[in-house]
Formats: C-alpha cells, structure tokens, sequence
C-alpha cells in the first residue's frame, strides 16, 4: 500500500494514499478501536450542512474566496449527498467531546476538495482541514449543532411514520367496531367490550406520542453554531457569529434559531434529555400495544386466539407448522432499547462538567439510535402487523356468551343481586351463564342476543329507561 506522510502537533504518522481523511483520524482509529460503531449517515449529512452554512458565512464576509470556496462547495455537497459515509471511519465512542468526528469530516472536506481542484491528497497548504475547512469553528458548537439538525431531520420522518401507524389504527378500530370481545383486567375475565375500542384506545395513546414528537421541535431549534470553544465566540469575527445561524437555517429550511446564551447552550444538553424521554413514551406505548397483540393472538388454539397475526415465517426449527408473533416481539425487544438509550441520554447529559460535556460521542449515538428506532418499528409495525390483523369473531362472541364478564354488562337490566346468583351457581356447577339465565327463564336466548350488541358496548354507559326497575339497584 502506498502513504503519504502527515505530521500533526505529536509527531508524523503515515496515512493510506488513496485516504480522503488524515493525520488525526489515524490517530483516532488507533485510540478508540473499541466498538465498531460507525456514525449515522444523517448524522454525517447534518456535519456537511453545518459545515456548508459556515462556508456561507465565511465566503459572504470574505474570509475565503474563490476558487477555494467553490472546491470546498464540491466537497460539502458530496458529503450531505452521503457520497463519503465511507471515508468517515472514526469510532462512534470517542474521547474528546467529539473533536475525532469533527477533525475526521474536516480532513475528508479538504481532500476530496482538493481532488476537485486536481490537488493531491495532502496538500493543505493549498486546502487545509483546521484553517479553512474549520475555520471560525469549534467542535463544541459544530457537534451539538449537528446532533439538532440530524435529530430535527429525524424526527420529520418519525412523525409521519407515526401518523401513519395512527391511521392504521384508526381504520382497524373502524373495521373492528362491531366485533364483541371480553375485556380483562389482571389478565381475568372483565366486561364485554368491542375488538374496536380496543384499537382506538391504540390509536389515541399513538396520537398523544404524535403530538408530544411533533412539539419536540422547539426543544432542538435552539442552536449554539457560532459559540465557538465553550460558547464565548472566541476565534470567531463578531459578523461570522451573528450570521452563521441563518444560514443554517436557510440551507436547511429548518426553524433553527441562535441560543441567546451560547455559554449555557453549549454546556447544557437538557433538551436531549427531555425529546428522549418523549421518545421512551411512545416506545412504551408501542411495546403495550405488542404485548396485547401477543396475548390476544396467542394459542392459537390452547390460547385467547381472538385475533390472527399475519404468519411471516416458520416459527421453529423442530415443531412443524409452528408460527410465531415475530413483528410484536421484535417491537417490543427495540422498545426495551429505546428505554436504554434513555438512560444513557439522561446520563451522559448529567456528566457534563463545567464549561463542556466530554461524553456527547455516546449521547449522539443513543440518540440518532432511538430516532431511527422509532422510524422503523412504527413503518414495520404498521406495515407487516397491524395492517393484516385479522379478527377471529367466532371466538371472541363464544367467549362473551361463556365468560362471568357478560353477566356485568346485564347489572343494569338485571340488578346486582340476581347476576350474583347466577354468577355463583355457574361458578359451582361449569354451566355457562346464558344457559342459566334462559332455564330460569329470565330472559329468552333472543332477549340475551339483542342485548349482547355492539351498539350497547360501543355507547358510553346505559339509558335508564332501557333498563327495567333493576337499573336503580346499588351496585356499590
């Protein structure tokens, strides 16, 4: 393999020929070989714009003028076009706040600029990866601000991933409206209720994750770009400062907006802290919602049975015709991540010291991991789950008429003392309740069919009049 040589502050290291990246990236590649880990492609583009709108910045005040500009323009667009993923090899566990990805993207900037100018790899003294790729910048504001963007990114597709996870539940609640089903509470026998309101209560917890997502946006809109080391605008020219910002914005075309306090802004990641602990919301929903389609589907025969999961692939390598619920437990396994990496957000966050926070590397990672964990599981929830759910009406009707949960929802017609009776004898005896009430001749099979409707468990509580004397009888 042909090198080139490098030197840097510690000395010269021989970097591969052909390499886009340098000196410090070999040096973080030697440090920190420690998880394999690479950066997320949307973090990587996020870095490009970050780094393009301070060459904005920088050309319109005539700190870098053309040709060179326009090469590094080439440069930047190849990077947030993920064109270079490959030449960004610095480990996603890092020491130093950042500073290894920060310098990885800067070397790959000014080589593949320099390419572009038909340069070769290495000559900075024509393109150069801190004093002009880098130039008015820190990584204690380049990273951060990178990290809002990517998430701010992210989180327009895990919005509409939810909301269409939301209609789906919608259109099944509507599908599901005249299917009777039991309800249960600690796992017993409860009420008769319908498979549709099952999924609307489905589809109004998604829509509050929904909501709390889509107002995460004024958490991360709020920037440090322009603080430079620790916040204070050191090294950077006033007019760069109050100009940077914008121009992320407008390349962007997100609400980005400059921290009035750059100090407390680049010290402080609470707001990470916070649209993380939105997200373990809604991975607590989706793990709810998995565990029920788990339990309603399971058996299928020996088990509740009252749904049918779409069969996806062999469940077992030695029980023939066996299939199991792999999308709702794959949901529930990215789930319990999700609540992980919240720790780690929260943790990391609190570990800041002083003017930095050293261990922002594994909050971002955690973070665009969660993101993207979010993304995919509601498109794969949706798409492979519950768009294919199938009611089993025979099932959920037959246990209606043989559970004790059906006799509740004739308290009203019957009076509490009476369904007590009949609840106590099957009890004793195993015969089914309807079978009670028609041999005591309370009421006619008919009678038990009309009330045991959709429309009497789908409408809030019972009309007085429809209920007979036995309707005022205490219940308490």
């Amino acid at each position: 393999m042909n090198y080139r040589v490098e030197k840097d502050l510690i000395g010269e290291r021989n970097v591969p020929a052909d390499a886009l990246y340098g000196i410090h990236t070999v040096r973080a590649m030697e440090n920190f070989s420690v998880s394999g880990l690479r950066l997320d492609p949307v973090f990587i583009k996020s870095m490009g714009l970050v780094k393009k709108a301070c060459l904005f910045a920088n050309s319109e005040l005539g700190y870098i003028r053309e040709p060179k500009s326009s090469f590094i323009f080439q440069a930047l667009d190849d990077l947030i076009a993920n064109k270079l993923d490959s030449h960004i090899v610095a480990d996603a566990l890092q020491g130093g706040a950042g500073t290894s990805t920060n310098m990885n993207v800067n070397e790959v900037i000014a080589n593949r600029a320099l390419e572009i100018a038909g340069r070769q790899k290495g000559d900075y003294e024509f393109i150069h990866p801190l004093r002009d790729i880098n130039m008015h910048q820190s990584t204690n504001d380049v990273y951060p601000t990178a990290m809002k963007v990517a998430a701010m990114i992210l989180l327009n597709e895990a919005e509409y991933a939810i909301a269409e996870l939301q209609n789906q539940l919608q259109l099944k609640e509507k599908e599901f409206s005249h299917v009777i089903k039991v309800s249960r509470t600690e796992l017993q026998d409860a009420v008769p209720t319908t498979l549709g309101r099952l999924f609307s209560a489905y589809s109004d917890a998604v829509s509050r994750d929904r909501w709390r997502i889509f107002k995460c946006r004024e958490r991360l809109r709020v920037i440090n770009l322009g603080g430079t080391m620790i916040g204070t605008g050191i090294s950077a020219p006033r007019d760069y400062i109050f100009m940077v910002a914008d121009k992320l914005r407008d390349i962007t075309g997100l609400n980005l907006s400059r921290a009035e306090n750059l100090i407390d802004a680049t010290q402080n990641h609470d707001a990470f802290v916070e649209v993380s602990g939105i997200m373990k919301a809604y991975a607590a929903t989706i793990r709810k919602i998995a565990t029920d389609l788990r339990i309603l589907s399971c058996g299928p025969k020996t088990g509740m049975g009252e749904i049918v999961l779409q069969p996806l692939q062999a469940g077992s390598s030695i029980m023939p015709g066996k299939v199991n619920p792999v999308i709702p437990e794959m949901i529930e396994q990215c789930a319990v991540k999700i609540f992980a990496n919240d720790f780690i957000i929260a943790e990391t966050a609190s570990r800041g010291e002083l003017e930095l926070n050293a261990f922002l590397p594994l909050m971002c990672h955690a973070l665009m991991e969660s993101f993207n964990l979010i993304i995919k599981t509601a498109k794969i929830f949706n798409e492979k789950c519950i768009q294919t759910i199938q009611a089993n009406e025979d099932v959920c009707r037959l246990n209606v008429i043989n559970s004790f949960g059906m006799l509740t929802g004739l308290v009203p017609k019957l009076g509490y003392e009476t369904v007590q009776n009949i609840a106590s004898h099957c009890a004793k005896t195993g015969e089914a309740p309807v079978d009670v009430i028609v041999k005591r001749d309370i009421m006619t099979r008919d009678e038990i069919q009309r009330y045991l409707t959709p429309e009497n468990f789908n409408k809030l509580g019972f009309n007085p009049d429809e209920t007979g004397d036995a309707g005022n009888v205490d219940n308490t």
